[in-house]
């Protein structure tokens, strides 16, 4: 059962226990094409079809290139799904790329739908290629202006990000109208020799005549494939049954209506046969009969058959009273395929008979995909720089479609990037970290452009660089000791038109001055000076207006200096103080990326946590400024406040308030002996989401978490919760909503997973970090569990038992039951829409403050509980 099925039960659940009609806020696809992509070519928005399938529309974040349009009005219905389509009339590649949640090394069904309706208005049928990945799929095909075409192809990919490109082949502008992606059993369709791709040749169900609908497709089959009617074999009659039939009676799942009819010999008749035309001898097929003997008869017949494909090839097989029997039988290439004969064995008291039949060609494979890795690392440079150049698909492969300023080896079988020229390219920013990734490179050619910032030290990892050319940019620093010392020996490194790059030992020093005894009123000029923090400040300003609390208000900053620095009214302190803050340094009740918190006191007896930067942390002095700006502007209820900092010589500290109740991971930990309560966890959530929401909507530029999670949701006295760690976060420098990372973000378990495909970190992302901390507190799982098929991820814990719709079990069982269905439901759905694969699927942080507050008051308005005993039943999705 799918998850829109368990939704509306929900959602009417919620309306009959508290009276209230929520509306909705997020459409989740029916059954199981749920966990698949489907959209909409040429789309506004997302919406429902007639048959039942949820559409995304094309955005940005599957398609970069082509043109929206509308078929012309004589092909217009006001119901169909084909009156949309995106056209490429540039280039000659231009691919979607999808990313299913399943990931690579998995079993999918791919299907492209396009209809011409002459919306170019030349009434000229165009003729092209599809491409699956770096490999041929299939011609397009189109017999007549007005006419549906539907390819498929079973895929298991061997990427996480798969390519569906279309080619220009000169004959016309590729266009396409629907493209689908649905997960399969791996159990199913999977050759046992190899895992290349199986195109449709053919897919019929026997037995079924309805002129009016050719086709048994979605809900009836959930996995969206399309059944052909009304194929009349020769010397068959049709059956059926109207015994009820479960559809589950194996991995493939066929439709009720394909296993309730069929055809049977005709009597006086030797054997049925199947006709099969268009099938060359050049390719290999695989053949799928499917036979499910739905047909009373006493316990000693049995229906024994023979089949016999293209004269040659025999296989006999016994079927079982209502049991699936499902016969897969390859034909080599060279051997012609033109029918499937069966018949019964002398032995069999009954005649042949079968449901349905599929044909699928085989795909030769004779390009493999580019390394991983190298993908990965070009696709963040294209995003990090927004290069505008036509980079779509693999980056090497095919070589006639390579990307423009790359040089690939192909020597080995599998290809990776050797050379990459973006000179004059207009590239802008810092050096991103992520050109270190490209392993096999030997030349990088950066110059004549915008680049500014150091010279990232781990590009002297690149084991086979031999030219670094950074010349015409505005890069300053000094030359990484590492790349210097191969600079004019296995390096060639040219800095030519940097305004002060220093060279290697040209940089010295500043001596220190002599030590000499101060004055009063130098002493007190220090002090002052400790004050000054060099980093510039960006403002908050809160969208919401004026608090009486003044909550969300950014702090005054009292001057700035002629160089660009201020002078900041929040506390400074010495190392000295700092010492005796922490009594030396005595307790340390944490640890982050920048070093070791300890526990300290101030004069007044109030309770600090000191952040002290350790000269090993992973972060630096930068993101200590970083951290300092954010936290002395921002301020709200629900974020961990700024007490002073330490600016002193080699001491680099921050103070925050203490929050005595410690962090969330800590109270959700099965060793914690007092479990929180539900209306507890749903405080939490929405004092945490309150805090996220400022972040993003309160704060203009708006800031992004880049690594929420539950030990950074600290909890004060009454059960307070307040965001941590958001200092290391990146202000947008403008109102785009997105920020490209230079470096790893995010911690595993909680990481958007479009980071991996994009290396795009946005607001949606922390959304998605956000949901995994509601899933934490619903169930009490960590996000990672160790298990003894290794590491689970909560959601792969929490979606089976979704399928099920048993509360209880998906509920933290620390609880004893004592929640409220209505509310728990509703909560389960946030966290469901905050988690959803696709960031456009997710909603805004503002959106789910208002759906948690929802939640938070029917808990309290609810006079009678409602916690479930048991699971339901909810009503089955077809």
């Amino acid at each position: 059962m799918g998850f829109s099925s368990i939704r509306k039960y929900a959602l009417s659940m919620l309306n009959l226990l508290s009276g209230v009609a929520f509306p909705t806020m997020i459409s989740f696809p029916a059954s199981s094409q749920g966990e698949g992509i489907n959209i909409d070519c040429g789309a506004t928005q997302a919406r429902w079809d007639e048959f039942g399938v949820y559409n995304e529309a094309d955005d940005g974040n599957v398609v970069e290139s082509g043109q929206v349009y509308n078929v012309s009005s004589q092909y217009t219905n006001p119901s169909s799904h084909f009156n949309t389509l995106r056209s490429f009339p540039e280039g000659k590649r231009n691919c979607y790329t999808l990313k299913p949640k399943q990931g690579k090394n998995n079993n999918y069904l791919v299907r492209a739908y396009y209809m011409y309706g002459n919306y170019d208005y030349k009434n000229s049928v165009p003729s092209f290629e599809f491409h699956l990945g770096v490999n041929f799929w299939t011609e397009s095909g189109i017999t007549g202006v007005g006419i549906v075409v539907r390819v498929e192809v079973i895929h298991v990919s061997p990427t996480n990000n798969i390519d569906v490109c279309l080619v220009n082949t000169g004959h016309g502008t590729p266009f396409i109208s629907m493209l689908q992606l649905w997960p399969l059993k791996t159990s199913i369709y999977r050759p046992t020799t190899n895992f290349l791709p199986l195109a449709l040749k053919t897919r019929y169900t026997l037995g079924v005549f309805q002129p009016d609908n050719p086709f048994i497709r979605y809900t009836d089959d959930v996995y969206g494939r399309s059944w052909e009617c009304n194929r009349v074999i020769k010397n068959s009659e049709p059956i059926n049954t109207s015994v009820a039939i479960d559809g589950d009676v194996s991995d493939y799942k066929l439709p009720k209506e394909v296993l309730g009819t069929a055809i049977r010999l005709r009597n006086g008749s030797s054997s049925l046969v199947i006709d099969l035309e268009g099938y060359s001898a050049d390719y290999e097929y695989y053949i799928y009969l499917h036979f499910f003997d739905f047909e009373e008869h006493s316990q000693n017949q049995q229906r024994k058959m023979e089949i016999t494909f293209t004269d040659t090839i025999r296989e006999n097989i016994t079927l079982q009273h209502r049991v699936l029997k499902t016969v897969v039988k390859t034909i080599p290439k060279g051997v012609p395929l033109y029918n499937i004969s069966i018949t019964s064995t002398p032995d069999s008291g009954l005649p042949p008979m079968i449901n349905a039949f599929e044909v699928y060609r085989v795909l030769p494979q004779p390009n493999s995909p580019t390394r991983e890795g190298d993908v990965d690392a070009m696709r963040i440079v294209k995003h990090a720089y927004n290069i505008t150049r036509n980079w779509q698909g693999d980056p090497c492969v095919p070589t006639s479609y390579s990307w423009e300023g790359l040089t690939c080896n192909y020597i080995y079988n599998i290809p990776s990037v050797t050379s990459l020229n973006l000179s004059s390219s207009k590239l802008s920013g810092e050096i991103i970290t992520s050109f270190s990734d490209l392993t096999s490179l030997e030349s990088l050619d950066l110059s004549n452009n915008q680049l500014i910032g150091e010279i990232p030290e781990v590009l002297a990892k690149l084991p086979k660089l031999k030219l670094l050319n950074l010349s015409g940019n505005n890069l300053s620093g000094s030359i990484p000791k590492a790349l210097g010392e191969k600079n004019g020996t296995s390096l060639i490194l040219s800095l030519d038109g940097n305004p002060s790059p220093c060279q290697m030992g040209a940089c010295k020093t500043k001596t220190k001055p002599p030590i000499v005894p101060l004055s009063a009123s130098v002493v007190a000029s220090v002090a002052v000076l400790i004050l000054v923090i060099y980093i510039s400040v960006k403002f908050c300003k809160h969208k919401r207006g004026k608090q009486s609390d003044m909550e969300g208000m950014p702090v005054r900053i009292s001057s700035f200096r002629k160089d660009g620095s201020l002078k900041s009214k929040n506390r400074a302190f010495s190392h000295s103080e700092v010492i005796s803050i922490t009594n030396d340094f005595e307790t340390v009740i944490g640890e982050g990326g920048f070093g070791k918190v300890y526990l300290g006191t101030l004069q007044d007896d109030t309770q600090v946590a000191v952040k002290l930067l350790s000269k090993s942390s992973q972060q630096g002095y930068k993101e200590f400024q970083s951290e300092a700006e954010l936290l002395m502007v921002v301020h709200h209820r629900n974020l961990v406040s700024l007490v002073g900092y330490c600016d002193d010589g080699d001491t680099k500290a921050l103070l925050y308030e203490y929050m005595i109740e410690g962090n969330l991971r800590q109270k959700l930990s099965d060793k914690n002996p007092c479990a929180l309560k539900w209306k507890e966890r749903l405080q939490i959530a929405l004092d945490a989401a309150c805090g996220l929401d400022y972040l993003h909507n309160g704060c203009k530029p708006a800031i992004i978490h880049r690594d929420l999670k539950t030990s950074n949701i600290l909890l004060s006295i009454p059960m307070q919760a307040k965001i941590a760690d958001f200092g290391l976060s990146k202000a947008f420098g403008n109102d785009i909503d997105t920020h490209i990372s230079t470096r790893p973000a995010g911690t595993y378990g909680y990481l958007d997973p479009e980071f991996h495909r994009s290396g795009n970190l946005n607001k949606k992302s922390d959304v998605y970090s956000f949901g995994i901390i509601l899933l934490e507190l619903m169930t009490g799982q960590r996000a990672i569990t160790e298990t003894s098929d290794g590491p689970r991820h909560i959601s792969d814990w929490v979606n089976p038992k979704l399928e099920t719709g048993d509360i209880q079990a998906i509920v933290d069982p620390r609880l004893e039951g004592k929640f409220r269905s209505a509310s728990a439901w509703k909560f389960l759905e946030i966290a469901m829409s905050c988690t959803a694969p696709a960031a456009i699927q997710r909603p805004d942080i503002s959106s789910v403050v208002i759906d948690l507050k929802q939640c938070v008051a029917m808990e309290a308005s609810l006079e009678t509980s409602y916690s479930l005993s048991g699971s339901y039943s909810p009503p089955s999705a077809r």
